[in-house]
């Protein structure tokens, strides 16, 4: 890790460098032979451009593959709307290269930058621009290594060779509001899906997202502070209204096209596509409640589809990265809900049990499968959020651990695996940033042999997260209490609490990292005891844990909040006299929904970006969780925040970005709107030109300051 800057703050620092993300080796890939690792990292932790490097596993030997500086002469990047809009959906704030795709070889990588067009042969060290009718995005190489396509701005899909010739387009608009090869914003937003193209395993085809937003409702985000400015478009989906029409082509290279089939209008969410060399390609399905989805098998001469598979839940079905996939003899390997457990099936079998709680699947080996999971039995683990990564044989009987230092039970952030190479990076509490390693695998399949540590380059922070874990209350919630450093309780007696949450699905908070808590550790700092609890709602505890809010975000999730709090009170010294509450998105709307609906407990509140009204929310995320509008009006009466404004007595800040066209500023406008009709006093804090992200330095860094004065203000400190 390289030093900060002497003169450097912490929430300086912490936004110049996205979090200390800046510099740190991530994006990871592994050649099929298991002979380099192509990972992307820029040169140091005050500098946002990423390089694309190579490590040779044979030496550990590293050497850069392509330079964005040395590729554009020095000039800066010019980024079209379309790609920040992916950046924005994908929480992207670094730059230069910031994505690339290999060949089956693992030899050619294609990437973007400025909207043009670049190979690197990891082989030779040469890079080269091919020709390109940008801007375009998401250029994948075909896995023979002569192609590449890639989707642009106009709408279309176009292919290139890689000797720089015959540029062309396959596919392109039939209506003014569709476009080919991309992931429309429900995927890339909700599905964590932003891939709208894939290559066939012999390179002779690809199966093309058409997507059609012609039906989608219109919003314009406007930058009231550059009034000469129009309105910027965007088609959203709020909850209750059309989504994009979305279907499946089979495009030859030619040009020739095959419509895949399946039931659209039952089942219009095209949620995951697998297409290897295991068998036929594989799509998963979703109907809109997103309460039952086909896992389909597609036959490539006609475009016909074949169901193997229905699934069915009364609550809602999880979407996994890594699955649905085939193992090489031909087995579908999933991730599912089997009782209790979040369990991985191959084939027929269900291979783990109800001690895991299975987070992705990460490779498909000929003999082993390789996933994440964390604990499944909350009752059997020590200390909350671990997640590790296992393999296990195809049978289910061999079960090992790709251990860092002989502890298993860290915190994965992030694991590839192929050729007998693992690359993971690990966290742990106590170590500042993450852990990259390099490692072989050995046949018993406990060990391994680390072939080679992957340097960070990110900043050292300037001050030390000294989180404590805690199972909280009963219901034994996840949380971490962060106390002033140099805290002495016979001299400073009884802290005034600061709760912070996200809170909400898909948001773990409490993990076995340092650099995460690194927020919460400053705002204790400040004269608070933190406490972050993941209360029920949020990953990595059981199925019954997460979908205990079907139907009701205002209930479970802010009762877990109270009962943390108010069980924690017991052993550290939490002054429950003096307690505000903060948070940003789900983690807005919690802090809200906290002094609206429980002034008794909470004091203060600051609200980043709330969701307010949820009928103004996306479509798959909200009817997921809330049922279709239309259907359960009155839940959604009771879980937005508008209808309980006249209970505010507690002060509250609102801070919304007027650019973030994730949780539009009208959320926060229509809240205040409704304070303002009740004679409820309350702050808006606008931010001009931000979006959901926040990555302007100085916005993030004063943020912070605005917000602990104005707790501190609130609690009469």
């Amino acid at each position: 890790m390289t030093t900060h800057t002497p003169a450097d703050t912490f929430p300086r620092q912490y936004a110049r460098t996205l979090r200390y993300t800046v510099g740190a080796p991530r994006s990871f890939s592994v050649a099929p032979d298991g002979s380099r690792v192509v990972f992307l990292r820029s040169r140091a932790g005050g500098d946002r451009a990423n390089l694309l490097w190579s490590l040779d596993t044979g030496t550990g030997e590293e050497r850069i593959a392509a330079d964005p500086a040395a590729l554009l002469g020095g000039g800066e990047e010019d980024l079209s709307p379309a790609e920040k809009a992916r950046r924005e959906r994908s929480r992207e704030g670094s730059a230069g290269i910031v994505g690339y795709a290999l060949d089956a070889a693992g030899r050619l990588a294609a990437f973007a930058l400025s909207g043009r067009l670049f190979t690197a042969d990891l082989t030779t060290g040469d890079t080269a621009e091919l020709p390109a009718a940008g801007p375009l995005l998401d250029p994948r190489v075909s896995p023979d290594g002569v192609h590449v396509a890639y989707a642009n701005t106009a709408g279309e899909l176009r292919i290139t060779r890689t000797d720089g010739t015959g540029d062309r387009v396959l596919a392109e608009p039939d209506g003014p509001n569709v476009t080919w090869g991309q992931a429309e914003f429900i995927a890339q937003e909700e599905m964590d899906r932003d891939r709208g193209f894939w290559w066939s395993p012999d390179g002779d085809r690809l199966l093309v997202e058409r997507a059609d937003d012609s039906r989608v409702r219109r919003w314009w985000i406007a930058d009231p502070a550059n009034p000469e400015r129009e309105p910027a478009e965007v088609a959203y989906p709020a909850a209750g209204t059309a989504d994009a029409e979305v279907g499946l082509w089979l495009v030859d290279l030619d040009g020739d096209r095959t419509e895949v089939r399946w039931d659209r209008a039952a089942f219009p969410y095209l949620a995951r596509v697998h297409w290897s060399a295991g068998g036929a390609p594989l799509l998963l399905v979703q109907a809109r409640d997103q309460r039952s989805q086909l896992l389909l098998g597609l036959d490539p001469a006609t475009g016909a589809t074949e169901v193997l598979l229905e699934e069915r839940d009364e609550a809602w079905l999880e979407l996994f990265p890594g699955v649905p996939a085939w193992t090489p003899d031909g087995k579908l390997v999933r991730i599912t809900d089997v009782g209790e457990a979040r369990a991985l099936v191959i084939g027929e079998e269900t291979v783990t049990g109800a001690d895991l709680h299975l987070r992705s699947v990460v490779a498909v080996t000929d003999d082993e499968v390789f996933f994440t999971a964390s604990g499944g039995a909350a009752e059997t683990d020590p200390e909350p959020g671990w997640i590790a990564v296992g393999r296990i044989s195809h049978d289910g009987k061999r079960l090992g651990w790709e251990s860092s230092n002989g502890r298993p039970f860290t915190s994965v952030t992030s694991a590839v695996h192929a050729g007998g190479i693992t690359v993971r990076a690990t966290a742990e509490p106590d170590l500042p940033g993450s852990l990259v390693t390099v490692a072989r695998d050995l046949p018993e399949g406990v060990v391994v042999d680390e072939v080679a540590v992957i340097a960070s380059y990110a900043e050292t922070p300037v001050i030390t997260a000294r989180p404590v874990f805690r199972f909280a209350g009963e219901r034994r919630i996840p949380a971490a209490v962060f106390l002033p450093t140099g805290y002495d309780r016979e001299r400073d007696g009884l802290l005034p609490v600061l709760m912070d949450p996200y809170g909400g699905p898909h948001g773990q908070r409490v993990v076995q990292a340092h650099n995460p808590h690194l927020n919460s550790q400053w705002f204790a700092d400040q004269g608070f005891a933190v406490v972050v609890a993941d209360g029920r709602g949020t990953p990595g505890r059981g199925p019954a844990w997460e979908k205990s809010i079907a139907f009701d975000f205002a209930g479970a999730t802010l009762d877990d909040q109270v009962d943390a709090l108010h069980s924690l009170a017991g052993e550290f010294p939490l002054d429950l006299g003096r307690v505000a509450i903060r948070g940003w998105s789900y983690g807005g709307y919690l802090s809200a929904l906290a002094v609206l609906r429980r002034p008794d407990v909470f004091h203060a509140a600051v609200a980043g970006a709330p969701v307010t009204d949820w009928e103004l929310y996306d479509t798959h995320y909200t009817e997921r969780y809330l049922g279709h509008p239309a259907e359960r009006p009155e839940v959604y009466a009771a879980n937005s925040l508008t209808g309980y404004a006249a209970a505010l007595e507690r002060p509250l800040m609102i801070i919304h970005g007027l650019a973030d066209d994730n949780v539009v500023a009208a959320h926060t406008l229509r809240l205040s709107s409704a304070l303002l009709a009740a004679g409820r006093p309350h702050t808006v804090l606008p931010l001009s030109g931000v979006t959901h992200m926040t990555p302007q330095e100085e916005v993030a860094e004063n943020l912070l300051l605005l917000q602990v004065d104005f707790v501190k203000r609130s609690l009469g400190l």
